[in-house]
Formats: C-alpha cells, structure tokens, sequence
C-alpha cells in the first residue's frame, strides 16, 4: 500500500505551528534589548526602580518571582527601628541609590559629644547583625555626618566638620566592632559640617529656628548595592 502523501496546504500548518515558538522568543529578546538600552542609556541606575524592572520582566517571561534584595533589606530595618523603639528617632526610607537611614543627632549623640547613646548602641548592633548576614554582603555602607550652623570650638572638635566627622566615624567604627567587615571599600564615613541642612537654620530675619536645627543635627546611613555606582 502506498503511503498518503500530504498535501502542501497540511505541510504549511505544521510548519507554523512548530514555529509559533519563534515568535515568544523574538518578543522576549525585542523586550531584553529595549530594556538594555534603556538602562545604559541613563547616567545613574536607580536601584529599586531597577530591580523593579528585573523583577517584573522574571514574572512576564520567565514566569517566576524574584527576590528583590534592596526591598527586602529595607523591610528588614524597619523591623530594627521597631523592635528598639526608635521609630521617633530613625527614618528608613529609600531613594534612587538604595536605602537611606536617617538618624536623629540627639537620640545618637549627646550635645557637642562623638560619643554614641545607650540607645544608639543597641539600635546599630541590631543593624551590624543584620548587615553581616551573607545575603546582605554585597551592600555597601556609606556614613555621613551633618550639624546645624551652631559653632562649635573645642580642643577635639575646632569646628563643626570635625564633630560631624567624629560622628559618622564613631558609627562606622562602631559597625565594624560588630563584625561589619570594612574592607574592599563596603564602608565609609563622610563629613558635610554644616553644608547640607535639611531645613533654613535661620528665618528670613536671621534668627535661629531651633526645630529645624534638631532636624539638621542628623546622621545619614546610605545602604546599596555595590553595583549601584557602576554607572
């Protein structure tokens, strides 16, 4: 018995339905490449924008989720500042580079002093326990010190940069006792004095606002990822 031959109409359909594949494909690799040009079209990659992103194409193409570190690590520090109580001290919050912790100068310091509170010593031993897990590694740690426009001279702290730097230092170095390991560059202490205020330490007729000098003594914990500066 002779075998049927298929018609050239039958062949062509199964041509395109072993190839519908080919079209999935083009449109994930078309998604990839506007993605990638995209990205490096951009001066600065905005982490959390950026992981967003990462994630939400894992969903769409890959169909599975993806852990977003930077959110998580976030989420992980809020717990911190609620298991300590210091919700009215420290402000965790993230901006285009990661995460940014605020800390109130007058919970963590004493008056024209480097010297950290009771309190800011079990609130950033919970961070350093948290900052040296193995998931939270590829963070880095950046500390910067800010004072309002109140001069200071004294032997230690002649003017306002060194007690802000006397400041980020002493949480810096406080971090590192923890076993936040400082080397390769993961942390760094900053000093702007009096030079980046939040909010006028004076009003328009040169009288000082004390409210808004608190709110200027501050210390600034920046936490991203390594890659984050690539760019």
């Amino acid at each position: 018995m002779m075998a049927r031959r298929k018609s050239p109409m039958g062949r062509r359909q199964e041509e395109l339905v072993e190839e519908d594949w080919i079209v999935t494909y083009a449109d994930a690799i078309t998604l990839l490449m506007a993605f990638f040009v995209m990205l490096v079209s951009f001066s600065k990659v905005e982490i959390p924008l950026f992981e967003k992103v990462q994630s939400g194409i894992a969903e769409q193409i890959g169909k599975r989720e993806i852990v977003r570190p930077t959110q998580v690590l976030e989420t992980d520090l809020k717990d911190v500042v609620f298991n300590t109580s210091m919700d009215s001290a420290v402000n965790v919050s993230t901006d285009d580079e990661g995460i940014l912790m605020e800390l109130g100068g007058g919970a963590f310091f004493h008056p024209g002093s480097a010297n950290l509170t009771q309190d800011a010593v079990l609130f950033l031993k919970d961070v350093g326990d948290l900052l040296k897990e193995p998931r939270y590694l590829g963070f880095q740690v950046e500390v910067t010190g800010h004072t309002d426009d109140s001069p200071i001279n004294t032997p230690r702290f002649p003017s306002n940069w060194e007690l802000a730097a006397g400041r980020s230092i002493a949480v810096v170095r406080f971090l590192s006792a923890v076993g936040v390991d400082p080397e390769s560059d993961r942390m760094r202490a900053i000093s702007y004095g009096d030079t980046k205020p939040k909010l006028p330490n004076r009003g328009d007729d040169g009288n000082p606002i004390e409210e808004n000098r608190e709110a200027n003594r501050r210390i600034e914990i920046r936490i991203f990822p390594k890659y984050s500066r690539v760019f």
